[in-house]
């Protein structure tokens, strides 16, 4: 179950999104949903290997009330996972892959769990790796504008600090109550600041990762500029921890504006809501100048979400278009569904051409989600853009990766994942396709 719960902080009040352990409503296994999927060539978790864990995380191994982690944000996927782990340092985190890549126990990495494509909790059994208690801030250079901090940090945390000192984060999204800097950072997390600060990957100037053996790759730079040999920080943006898990980052970390205008505008019978520096150019606007009104107008776009949940089951759809077929999908899959669904609404950033589509109905139906797909994804295709802008691939469109990248490109990618994780105990079933 999901609550909002409002939170006084240093620069007002803010709109928390919480995830609570237990759900209310029932949602199939993910391994009965897709019976295709098979389980892979894992071990399993026996007591000898829980004596283990409780000796390296003392207190900290959870064995019993894990819907929570088990459960995506969206209720349309659950795991069958009997133990979750929650270390605080690196090292922990080292000493915990070392142990399960020798005994080839598959591993997911979770943060706040607020992705949407399955990606951040277990098909099987995969152990769950929480980094819910590496939330502390390392550093921050003012001068340079630099945070340094473990990767369980909660995004609207670290903007409530950064604040205090005249600063703010570059990424900003509706779960920013509740997602972790670690999962931005692994999932490449796009947002409402893309189109003025840019992606992540220009924005972590340095990670520190753990690798599927126990390493730990120490690329956590504050430089600016660093041009020594390959960037290896990248190829862990945006990886969805199947190459390692994120435990640091280092951010840039510009300056906080100092006044920020909001509009909504009708536009025909599509709304549209922006912020920008200067909206002197529009005619027959409002504006709201009031803090709290501009937190209200934010708050109506980032509870989309939450509030599609409500017609049932939410097929959810991110994805890229050129700005002339911008709209042309959901309308195209208004006629193609017709009655089948109770919904489909299209919204998003129209500035960097993203479009988040959503049809909703009752409940889940194979024959809904065989209409749907995969004719979203060939029109994605045929009108040149990408089926994933910034939630990633995870397990839902790992198969439909094609769609987007060229076969030498995901024969690259799987190259890339054997030579990081030749067990392939990272966050399996999720990324690269089965084929």
């Amino acid at each position: 179950m999901n609550i909002f719960k409002l939170c006084q902080t240093c620069s007002g009040t803010v709109l928390r999104r919480c995830i609570q352990t237990s759900s209310t409503r029932h949602v199939e296994l993910t391994s009965v949903r897709y019976p295709d999927v098979k389980r892979g060539n894992y071990g399993s978790v026996r007591d000898s290997d829980l004596a283990t864990f409780e000796r390296l995380l003392p207190g900290r191994v959870l064995t019993d009330s894990l819907d929570g982690y088990n459960t995506d944000w969206l209720k349309t996927c659950r795991g069958a996972s009997q133990v979750v782990l929650r270390p605080k340092s690196t090292e922990e985190v080292s000493a915990i892959l070392k142990y399960c890549n020798e005994k080839k126990l598959a591993v997911v990495p979770q943060g706040g769990n607020t992705g949407l494509v399955g990606g951040s909790v277990s098909v099987f059994d995969e152990i769950v790796i929480s980094t819910q208690l590496m939330n502390n801030i390392i550093s921050l250079d003012e001068i340079s504008g630099t945070l340094v901090c473990q990767a369980g940090c909660v995004l609207a945390s670290l903007e409530d600090y950064l604040s205090n000192h005249k600063l703010t984060i570059p990424v900003d999204l509706g779960a920013k109550g509740s997602c972790h800097i670690g999962g931005n950072v692994a999932t490449n997390a796009g947002g409402v600041r893309l189109l003025r600060y840019g992606s992540l990957h220009g924005n972590v100037l340095g990670l520190e990762a753990v690798l599927a053996n126990g390493e730990v790759v120490d690329c956590l730079s504050t430089l600016r500029k660093d041009n020594t040999g390959y960037d290896l920080k990248q190829l862990f943006i945006g990886s969805e921890g199947t190459l390692g898990i994120i435990t640091a980052v280092s951010l840039n970390c510009p300056q906080k504006p100092e006044a920020v205008s909001v509009a909504f505008l009708g536009i025909s019978s599509i709304l549209v809501n922006f912020s920008t520096k200067d909206l002197h150019t529009f005619s027959d606007r409002t504006l709201i100048k009031t803090y709290f009104c501009l937190k209200n107008i934010w708050s109506m776009r980032e509870r989309i979400a939450e509030g599609l949940m409500h017609d049932g089951y939410c097929y959810k759809y991110d994805v890229s278009l050129p700005l002339q077929s911008f709209y042309g999908l959901v309308e195209a899959m208004r006629e193609r569904m017709g009655t089948m669904v109770t919904r489909v609404i299209g919204y998003g950033h129209v500035g960097d051409g993203n479009l988040h589509l959503n049809l909703t109905s009752p409940e889940y139906s194979t024959e809904v989600m065989d209409k749907i797909e995969p004719f979203l994804y060939d029109w994605v295709a045929n009108h040149k853009g990408s089926i994933s802008a910034e939630h990633g691939l995870g397990f839902k469109k790992k198969n439909f990766i094609y769609h987007s990248k060229s076969k030498s490109a995901v024969r690259l990618m799987k190259d890339i994942k054997h030579t990081f994780d030749p067990n392939m105990i990272l966050n399996p079933y999720k990324v690269l396709p089965d084929f």
